[in-house]
């Protein structure tokens, strides 16, 4: 796959409400996916759809804990990406005026 179709991939990825919603969510600390499926109010296997493309698309990772398996940001620059967008769009229309960045836990 050529630079240009995975970062096509990326974006479509993260053009998701409901998935930048989670990434917003699992920003600051590992989730399982009950604590996911509670904050989003999404079904489980909605919930657990998105994650799978997360994943499968290299921005979540998992790991195991007993039965329960939890969810986090495989790489945090991803979330400076994220930010670096918000800053630029922050004056535009079509961003909210509120100045908030994407993830307030995570400073680029």
């Amino acid at each position: 796959m050529d630079d240009l179709k995975k970062l096509q991939l990326i974006f479509q990825t993260l053009s998701d409400y409901n998935r930048l919603g989670m990434i917003q969510f699992i920003c600051e600390k590992e989730r399982s996916v009950g604590e996911i499926v509670k904050e989003t109010k999404l079904s489980q296997p909605l919930v657990s759809h998105h994650l799978r493309i997360l994943k499968e698309n290299g921005i979540l990772e998992t790991k195991r804990n007993g039965p329960f398996i939890f969810y986090y940001i495989r790489d945090k620059k991803i979330l400076d990406a994220i930010n670096l967008f918000f800053e630029i769009f922050k004056d535009s229309d079509i961003k909210d005026k509120t100045g908030s960045k994407f993830c307030s836990g995570w400073i680029m």
